[in-house]
């Protein structure tokens, strides 16, 4: 009995922990006088872990056939060509199918005509969010990599919703202080909901400029990516990477916020939803 296979490059906790039950179970079958009953309960925890992400994709409705046109495109890109992008990517910072869904589930439940999103890699959460717009809704997205952006720009041309995606490069502390300057002129430069996908060190100093300023509509929604960062964050401090040392500071920074109320929830990395408090009040 070998059980479901793992991806080869597990980069979630669920996925992780399959992989590694994965190897202990072909550790045993190695090995003479290990209790049958020991390994059958190894191999349905790990059946278990293995099984739980093709489950979520095949019980959440499809996704679009650009978004899947966007995805397979992402997989065939070469990252590791010297001309592929100016810093590090690769194709597992896609968003993917289940969380693309969820994105758009929160379009829809919080009547967004305006997103903003903070790091955009090829697109395809922008895209996802863009598919619940109405009409005159509109994605503004932000992305570092001049190379990433324009591969996110071609690919995004290839749909109808994907031209509601504005890129902007650069930055995107810089981006953030000329949108704030803009919100100023009235509700309609503000936005409902707010995508955080980009460098994990910039997290909390994103999250800051979105609060004390003027870019968030009453009724905004902030979502945060990679927020159990393969569950770095709570595993000892000794055995954390940089960006696991910066997602455990920034779960930490937003539990101990009064100006919001936040839930984590395990989907994929991790994603948290924030919304800020109302501030005469405080109440949650």
């Amino acid at each position: 009995m070998t059980g479901p296979r793992v991806a080869a490059r597990p980069v979630t906790p669920t996925t992780i922990v399959a992989a590694e039950l994965d190897r202990i179970c072909a550790d045993l079958d190695r090995f003479e006088g290990i209790e049958p009953a020991t390994t059958a309960r190894l191999r349905r925890v790990r059946d278990i872990a293995a099984g739980l992400d093709p489950y979520l994709d095949g019980c959440t409705s499809p996704e679009s056939p650009a978004l899947a046109d966007l995805a397979r495109s992402t997989r065939e890109i070469d990252w590791d060509a010297d001309d592929a992008a100016d810093g590090f990517v690769e194709k597992e910072m896609l968003s993917g199918h289940v969380e693309g869904r969820l994105l758009r589930f929160l379009v829809t439940m919080t009547r967004a005509t305006r997103v903003l999103e903070i790091g955009v890699f090829t697109g395809y959460s922008a895209l996802a969010m863009a598919e619940a717009l109405p009409r005159e809704g509109s994605v503004v997205a932000c992305e570092l990599d001049r190379k990433v952006a324009g591969r996110a720009r071609e690919l995004l041309n290839a749909s109808v919703a994907g031209k509601r995606v504005t890129i902007e490069v650069g930055p995107a502390t810089d981006t953030l202080r000329r949108l704030a300057s803009q919100s100023r002129s009235g509700p309609d430069s503000r936005f409902d909901l707010v995508f955080i996908d980009a460098d994990k060190a910039g997290y909390i100093d994103y999250l800051n400029t979105l609060l004390d300023s003027d870019l968030l509509t009453d009724h905004a929604v902030i979502a945060v990516d990679n927020t159990l960062l393969q569950g770095e964050p709570y595993l000892v401090a000794e055995s954390r990477s940089t960006n696991g040392a910066a997602i455990a500071e920034f779960n930490e920074v937003v539990a101990a916020d009064p100006r919001v109320e936040q839930v984590l929830i395990p989907v994929r990395d991790g994603l948290t939803l924030i919304r800020r408090l109302a501030p005469a009040t405080g109440e949650r």
